[in-house]
């Protein structure tokens, strides 16, 4: 009797509170595989995590099914059961924001090294992330909650490894900090976040997308003559810190491809020739991806202001007819990828495909780039709110909305899922049988037959959803006369010079912002990685 009251407390006192019961695909395995993470816990002299763990009840086969669907969340636990054990004490929202303040301190650590800061990086990264898929699989936090996490995590590691940098440099006489106590304030070193992160958006295995500029006149800089070379040498530091493996892993992948003309510019750019870049160069598919930029890391009062600067480049209040044809041919580039044609559940590209992340997201961010000059309510970052917002306007109906917004979130579950087998960057489902089965149960479906019915259904309904909307004639009816763009062949043959001449005289050329978008949107065909 005593013990069985024993085990109940410790069940009780365990602070995960789950909505979802999974089962996983071999039972007698996941229990097998939880009984080892048992005596991992025993060994680490971690004894109330083993006797829970050793019990029975909802929790644990809960905990059996997860570990048993993830080979990666397992290996995790089995390396580092204490993570478990910190869920007797604090609630998963409690320890991240615990892991949030620790990595926020960790630059100003007294004997902090390089190298001891990217193990120290990692170790948190790595409960963090198991956390968060731990809250995501249980069903405990909405996939929105989970995408801000992975973007909060990727946030604090980047400005962590930016102040140990520029007390470095202070240290070192290369940069004269303001203030050490907030290194970043006053340095000139801008970072803003693209893509997901600047959206708040981040999937399970994402790399991070920045794109670095900095103030030659700022405070902190000593010579303005050196800066180009001295914040491209911080700025490969920085990725080296944040994406280099060691025997602790990595802390996130990280991209500096979205910058001016990568291929010949330096790591950082100065702020003058950036504005004079975009002012006179920048492209269409560049100002879709200035559209989630957002000061992550480094002087933010610099990158606010920088960012105020592009406001007439990103959001014009006209177009003209080359910049509408523009934004056709990069749609119809994404409808000519491989793998959006007919929708085939096994081998199909969650992010790429038909009725697809990427197709939602450019949909959103085309009515942006066309309207958002002129309504200041279209110019957020975040996929689902714009659509609300669309829809407030009545561009899309309320209908249209829901149906894509679900299928938004729907997607980005499903990517969350394959990422969490083996934490691998991947948006492909499996072809193999089992394990189409093995991600149909990690999102608590019955098995391999009901997610396929779902998931066929749902990319098919958005994508008519989407091309119903986009087909629409700009005199269909009031309210859709600025973001319904009339398809290329409707365009007045009058008009035919002026886009040549437009086209030419700005060199955005329909080819090159078709893979300019590409790029934007983390495509393959992206250039080569300039990272240092």
């Amino acid at each position: 009797m005593a013990a069985r009251m024993a085990k109940k407390k410790i069940e009780t006192e365990w602070q995960l509170h789950p909505t979802l019961a999974l089962r996983p695909l071999d039972g007698d395995r996941a229990r097998r595989e939880l009984s080892e993470i048992a005596d991992a816990a025993e060994e680490d002299g971690l004894t109330r995590l083993a006797a829970f763990l050793a019990g029975k009840g909802p929790l644990q086969d809960l905990l059996a099914a997860i570990f048993d669907l993830s080979p990666f969340l397992r290996d995790t636990a089995r390396r580092r059961p204490a993570i478990l054990d910190t869920l007797f004490d604090r609630t998963i929202e409690a320890r991240l924001s615990d892991i949030g303040e620790a990595i926020d301190r960790a630059a100003r650590a007294e004997t902090v090294s390089e190298s001891s800061l990217m193990m120290a990086l990692r170790q948190w990264k790595a409960e963090a992330h198991f956390l968060i898929a731990l809250a995501d699989l249980s069903g405990e936090a909405e996939t929105a909650l989970t995408v801000r996490r992975l973007s909060d995590l990727a946030d604090a590691s980047t400005r962590a490894a930016v102040d140990f940098l520029l007390l470095d440099a202070h240290g070192q006489g290369k940069l004269k900090l303001p203030d050490t106590k907030d290194p970043a304030r006053g340095s000139g070193w801008i970072l803003l976040g693209m893509g997901k992160l600047g959206a708040h958006e981040l999937n399970f295995s994402s790399d991070i997308d920045l794109v670095v500029f900095f103030d030659p006149e700022a405070p902190a800089v000593i010579d303005p003559l050196d800066a180009t070379e001295l914040f491209s040498r911080l700025t490969r530091r920085l990725v080296r810190i944040l994406q280099d493996r060691t025997e602790h892993g990595y802390v996130f992948r990280t991209d500096l491809r979205l910058r001016p003309d990568p291929g010949s510019t330096p790591l950082a750019i100065p702020v003058e020739a950036a504005l004079h870049y975009y002012e006179g160069r920048g492209q269409n598919w560049e100002r879709a991806a200035m559209i989630k930029a957002r000061p992550v890391a480094g002087d933010f009062a610099a990158g606010a202001v920088f960012l105020k600067e592009l406001q007439p480049y990103v959001w014009r209040k006209y177009m003209d007819y080359a910049a509408i044809a523009d934004v056709h041919s990069i749609k119809r580039q994404i409808h000519a990828h491989k793998g959006h044609g007919e929708i085939a559940v096994k081998g199909h590209n969650v992010k790429v495909g038909r009725g697809g992340i990427r197709e939602i997201e450019f949909f959103v961010q085309t009515q942006q780039l066309i309207a958002g000059g002129r309504f200041p309510e279209l110019r957020g970052r975040e996929t689902v709110p714009m659509l609300g917002q669309l829809a407030a306007r009545g561009w899309i109906t309320a209908d249209a909305r829901e149906a894509l917004a679900r299928q938004y979130w729907f997607l980005r579950r499903v990517e969350h899922a394959i990422q969490m087998v083996a934490d691998e960057q991947t948006h492909i489902l499996p072809e193999d049988d089992e394990e189409l089965e093995r991600i149909a149960l990690m999102l608590g479906f019955s098995g391999e037959a009901e997610f396929a019915e779902a998931s066929a259904t749902r990319c098919s309904r958005s994508s008519v959803t989407m091309r119903r909307f986009s087909r629409q004639r700009p005199n269909s009816r009031p309210a859709s006369a600025i973001w319904s763009l009339p398809a290329m062949s409707t365009i007045p043959t009058r008009c035919g010079p002026c886009m040549a001449s437009a086209s030419s005289g700005r060199a955005t050329s329909a080819a090159s912002s078709a893979a300019g978008i590409s790029a934007a949107t983390a495509s393959p065909s992206r250039p080569r990685r300039a990272s240092g």
